[in-house]
Order: structure tokens, then C-alpha cells, then sequence
């Protein structure tokens, strides 16, 4: 923490996002560097990023109330749709055309759906980023997580058939991802409605917050347990609780007060996870992924919103805000190991030195755009 605070006052001399001076700082003091904080250490924090991502996607959460969905309407539902899925098929297609493995390409393909919710949070949070941009961004990102699961559990399994020559399991490849969503979504709805029903009663700030916390450490606990998604099931919980309680905006500001301590280490943890030694191995292989899949987040995102008419800033920006990628894609980099042994490895290493880059040069791109998009005020002065 002490790292981070040294290092936001750095980056901030160069008017850079909080994120990136939080991952400066993890990735300098980490064991790839300087070996302040040692690998078996940063493994062994590894349930601060658990439950951070929980905040995360609560956070994310709120922004789905009923009045805003109508607002939005089916819209997101479609750019999500198209910039997850234009990202998967260029990454496929170009990774197959240089010839690679088809179950690399598959592989590195339904990764590439996966975007970085945290990061794009914090930086609209820290500008008080505000508009459509804002507006459209944040759900989708949200609803990315949903569409990203079933992609990599479709595409992995034929990656897996191809590789091993063993039957195509229909329950592995549809049933197994509509079960983790649903109950999912199941979970996190009824967990969501005791947290509404509780902030009836709890009106002191103190009890609000213990009533958000204990939430969601069962939300993430549970879904460990029962192999469902975390991100989903917290961001259900954060969903119901603010079309359910009309204390809602005041139950999430005490949960925003609370909360940047706990991002600030979940970035720095996330920085020392970074290995800059795996750029030297990732070749051309790991080239063509960078390249293909911001060329398919920023046109899915373009062709979609272009298709449900969506405000013209959308269109020019919204594919820039969806560079970033991290948690979710390198969890599926290490299921890959797995399910593709013979091609793990190679897989996992492109999506280490990916998400350095994206993690690193991210930040920069999704301020830049919702700058030129007139949602962060240039001059404002921004509070460290």
C-alpha cells in the first residue's frame, strides 16, 4: 500500500490514472524486479484479488437499475454481443491464417472475449467520468463476463476434441456454461434481497457497510465452493439490492467510501503478478493476439453501436474503453493448462505478456478516449 501511495503521486506529476501508478508500483517491488515482495508472497494474497474483484463487480452492479436498463434498453445487450464476439473471431482467424494449432487459436480466441471491469471502474470512478460513453460502458463490461464464459466453454471444448480426438460432450460445451451462469444469477438475486431487506433496518453507516462486506465475502465464498462465477454473482447481488431498496444510493456511497484501500492493494498485487520476462517468449504469436484483439474490440464495438444507433460518441469511443484485459482472461489461461497440456504453457505466456501490456498502456487509452469524448473535464482538477 505504502508503494502505491508513493507511486500515485509519481504518475499523477504526469497527469497518468491512479492504475497505472498502483501497477508500476506492484510490478517494481514484486519478484520479477526487486523482490521487495517475494512470488510465494504475492501467491499467498491471492484472496485480497478474490474478494476485491467482488467489490469490483458490485460496484458495477449498481449502475443496473431498472431506469437505467430501460434508458439503455437492448442496445448494450448487442454491442456486448458484438465486441466480445468480433475480439474471439479475429484472434481465431488470424492466429490460424499464420498457422498456429487450431486449438491454440481457439483457445487464445475465446480469451480474447474477456475484457478488465476493475480497471475501467477506477478510471472513470477516479475522473468522474460522466456521459453516454460512461453510461454504455460500464454495463458492458459488466455483461461481458456473462458472454466471455460461454465462449470459453464452447470453443475450449472443441480445442479439446481437436487436440485429443475425444467425443464432443454437449453438456460440457452449452449445459456445463448456462448451469454456472444461471446459478450464478440465482445466488447472487437472493443474496441481493436480504441485503435489501437489511438495509431496512441497518440505517448507521458502521451496519451498512458490515451488511455490504459480509455480502459479499459469502457472494465470493459460495461461488468458490460451487465452481460458479464470482464476478456475476456479485454483480447480481449489487443488481437486485438497487431495484429492491430505495436506501440503495446511500448503502453504495458507504461501500465507494470504503472501498479504494482495498483496490489500491488488489492493483499493486495485480502488478506484481506481472512477469516482464515472458514478452521475450511470446514471438509472433503473441504479436498477432495484441493486434487482433484490439482490432476486434474496437470494431465489434463501432459495428454494434452503429447497428442500434447509438449516440455518436459512443460509436467513435466506446471501442477504446475495452482494451484492457487481466483477472478473468488469466484465470482462463490457467484452465487452459489443463484442458490443452501440450499447449498451455505457450497459451498462458502470450496472455501474461498481453495483459502487462494491455494493463499498462490500457489505462491511458480508456482516459484518452473518454476525454476526447468530452465525459472527463480537462481541466478539473482531479483529488489524489
Amino acid at each position: 500500500m505504502t508503494a502505491g501511495l508513493i507511486f500515485n503521486r509519481i504518475v499523477k506529476k504526469f497527469n497518468l490514472p491512479n492504475v497505472t501508478g498502483y501497477l508500476l508500483a506492484g510490478l517494481i517491488i514484486g519478484p520479477y524486479v526487486l523482490n521487495l515482495v517475494p512470488e510465494v508472497a504475492v501467491e499467498q494474497m491471492g484472496i485480497i484479488t478474490n474478494v476485491a474483484l467482488g467489490f469490483i463487480a458490485f460496484s458495477i452492479g449498481g449502475s443496473f437499475k431498472i431506469s437505467n436498463i430501460k434508458a439503455i434498453g437492448a442496445k448494450v445487450l448487442v454491442i456486448t454481443f458484438f465486441e466480445a464476439c468480433m475480439a474471439s473471431l479475429l484472434v481465431t482467424l488470424a492466429v490460424m491464417l499464420f498457422g498456429f494449432p487450431v486449438p491454440v487459436a481457439l483457445s487464445l480466441g475465446a480469451i480474447a472475449a474477456a475484457t478488465a471491469p476493475a480497471t475501467t471502474l477506477l478510471v472513470a470512478r477516479q475522473y468522474n467520468a460522466k456521459g453516454p460513453v460512461t453510461s454504455m460502458l460500464l454495463p458492458v463490461v459488466a455483461m461481458d463476463d456473462a458472454i466471455c464464459i460461454i465462449l470459453f466453454s464452447i470453443m475450449t471444448s472443441i480445442a479439446s476434441v481437436i487436440a485429443n480426438g475425444t467425443e464432443l460432450s454437449v453438456g460440457e460445451m452449452i449445459l456445463d456454461p448456462i448451469r454456472e451462469i444461471g446459478l450464478s444469477l440465482v445466488l447472487g438475486a437472493a443474496v441481493g434481497f436480504v441485503v435489501a431487506l437489511c438495509s431496512k433496518f441497518f440505517k448507521s453507516r458502521a451496519n451498512r457497510i458490515s451488511v455490504i462486506v459480509c455480502s459479499i465475502f459469502l457472494c465470493v465464498a459460495l461461488a468458490d465452493k460451487f465452481d460458479l462465477s464470482s464476478l456475476l454473482v456479485c454483480m447480481m447481488n449489487s443488481a437486485i439490492m438497487v431495484n429492491f431498496s430505495k436506501e440503495s444510493d446511500k448503502v453504495l456511497d458507504v461501500c465507494d467510501r470504503w472501498t479504494p484501500p482495498l483496490f489500491l492493494l488488489f492493483f499493486v498485487i495485480s502488478g506484481a503478478e506481472l512477469n516482464l520476462s515472458v514478452l521475450k517468449d511470446i514471438g509472433l504469436l503473441g504479436i498477432i493476439y495484441l493486434v487482433a484483439r484490439t482490432l476486434g474490440k474496437y470494431l465489434g464495438a463501432t459495428s454494434g453501436s452503429a447497428i442500434v444507433k447509438a449516440d455518436k460518441n459512443i460509436v467513435k469511443y466506446l471501442g477504446l474503453t475495452l482494451i484492457p484485459q487481466a483477472g478473468v482472461a488469466i484465470a482462463m489461461s490457467q484452465l487452459v493448462i489443463t484442458v490443452l497440456p501440450m499447449y498451455g504453457e505457450q497459451i498462458r505466456a502470450v496472455i501474461l505478456a498481453a495483459t502487462l501490456v494491455y494493463e499498462l498502456t490500457g489505462p491511458l487509452v480508456t482516459k484518452a478516449a473518454l476525454t476526447s469524448a468530452g465525459e472527463i473535464q480537462k481541466r478539473e482538477k482531479i483529488k489524489a
